[in-house]
């Protein structure tokens, strides 16, 4: 497919680095972060939209809200939006409908989504005579969602891993207590974020050291409305008593210490968000692997002086081997006080000269170079 270059107005690229920053303040997850502006006839930014999550409403369709919400008549507007709108049913319905049910004229988007019963929004809406451009901000658009898109190439979910530790990166002290080195703030972060996402993952090992019950919780101690699959990744047998397997047949048993069959095992599932929690031993195999898309670390006040790592060896032998991150902004920022606590949200840095590779479609240069 040949790449037609596109030239967009100062004013839809303001509108497009609107729709990015808007973004941002969605969670990461299972789904793309999605921002949408929509703009009137003189190219004023008259609503901004984006996702806040799964089972909310997609970007364009906040956009749209907004905008009907301030009394704007949306026929002949045009929407720039940082990802190609969907076209399929879930648990909101196809963006490109409610599009052309708007009225909206002319659609601008960054890139295509490579998610198969997403994709085709653009060639419905076109269809439907509606003036359809991409590529604007295609490079933004990809590196705000690299680790979504990697995750769907690799047809696995995306993995967040979750680390609550002391300054010195104790997990555990010495006798094996853990319990609370976060602070009951941090804990309630982690019961929320157990509520958005399909799967909670654990070793063999922290099951029978501290049976957890790897629920969503309120903060009242009550279950959440909404919870996780909780699997367990190891080939020992989890004891028919465990608090893990429950009542309500959500459990899950990998019998298996290889990450990545793991994570095809919990996709065959359904599961397309999965959050790595437990022991040193599962947080530095996903480590090592180089799976792990998104990085919470919940840093206590506290000092041990020894007990338990937070992570074992990684293979790393000298510092051009080490791993490195960066802060991401997303979903509330990268750094915050939750208590006496800090909580750090890191995304894994990648060299520029691996970026152009990791692009979805065929042709990589036809994002780059402005459309198709």
């Amino acid at each position: 497919m040949n790449a037609v270059a596109t030239t967009f107005s100062v004013l839809e690229s303001a509108a497009m680095d609107t729709a990015l920053r808007a973004a941002l303040q969605g969670p990461r997850g299972a789904n793309p972060l999605v921002g949408a502006v929509i703009l009137n006839a003189d190219g004023e930014q008259v609503a901004v939209g984006y996702h806040r999550g799964a089972g909310t409403a997609h970007a364009e369709a906040d956009a749209i809200l907004e905008a009907r919400k301030a009394g704007i008549e949306l026929r002949g507007t045009t929407m720039v939006v940082t990802l190609e709108p969907c076209n399929h049913v879930g648990r909101t319905g196809p963006c490109a409908q409610a599009i052309i049910a708007a009225g909206i004229t002319r659609v601008i988007y960054a890139v295509d989504d490579p998610h198969d019963p997403a994709a085709g929004g653009a060639r419905t809406l076109r269809s439907a005579g509606i003036t359809v451009e991409s590529g604007l901000a295609a490079a933004d658009a990809l590196e705000l969602n690299r680790e979504w898109f990697d995750a769907v190439a690799s047809k696995r979910p995306f993995v967040t891993l979750h680390i609550a530790q002391t300054l010195d990166s104790r997990i555990a002290a010495v006798d094996g207590t853990s319990q609370w080195i976060s602070s009951p703030e941090s804990l309630a972060d982690n019961h929320s974020l157990r509520g958005l996402i399909d799967a909670i993952l654990v070793g063999t090992g922290t099951v029978l050291i501290d049976n957890p019950r790897l629920t969503a919780r309120d903060p009242e101690g009550g279950l959440s409305g909404r919870q996780p699959l909780r699997a367990v990744m190891g080939r020992r047998e989890v004891p028919q008593d465990a608090a893990v397997r429950g009542t309500d047949g959500r459990f899950l048993h990998l019998a298996t210490r290889d990450p990545r069959e793991a994570l095809s095992m919990l996709f065959e599932e359904g599961v397309r968000h999965v959050m790595v929690e437990g022991g040193s031993s599962i947080l530095s195999t996903f480590l090592a692997a180089g799976l792990v898309d998104e990085l919470i670390v919940y840093l206590a006040p506290t000092l041990l002086g020894s007990g338990t790592p937070a992570l074992n060896d990684l293979g790393i032998t000298t510092l051009s081997q080490a791993q490195h991150w960066m802060w991401d902004e997303a979903g509330g920022g990268s750094v915050r006080t939750l208590g006496n606590d800090l909580r750090l949200h890191l995304r894994p840095t990648r060299p520029a000269t691996t970026q152009e590779n990791s692009l979805p479609g065929s042709e990589a240069a036809e994002y780059v170079s402005g459309g198709h």
